[in-house]
């Protein structure tokens, strides 16, 4: 019987590594996505305030996506922060 439970077992290792993995995944692509938003509005000679704003705001997102990123890197599940 303990023989009948190892597969599942394994099994649901691997879908949460492979969830974990496109989680990861999503994460990466999104920060890469945010530095590209901030590097755009670099490029602009003077920002409005409404784009100064919104480049604050980018990078307090990118930098929280970092730390996710990492901790999920060394083992850990933060919270989802919104």
């Amino acid at each position: 019987m303990a023989d009948a439970q190892l597969p599942e077992k394994t099994s649901n290792v691997k879908d949460q590594g492979l969830r974990t993995d496109d989680t990861l995944h999503q994460l990466v692509t999104e920060h890469h996505e945010l530095d590209e938003r901030i590097r755009h509005l670099s490029t602009l000679a003077r920002l409005t305030d409404q784009q100064q704003y919104e480049e604050h705001l980018l990078k307090k997102q990118k930098l929280a996506l970092k730390d996710r990123i990492e901790a999920m890197r060394r083992g850990q599940q933060p919270p989802i922060q919104h």
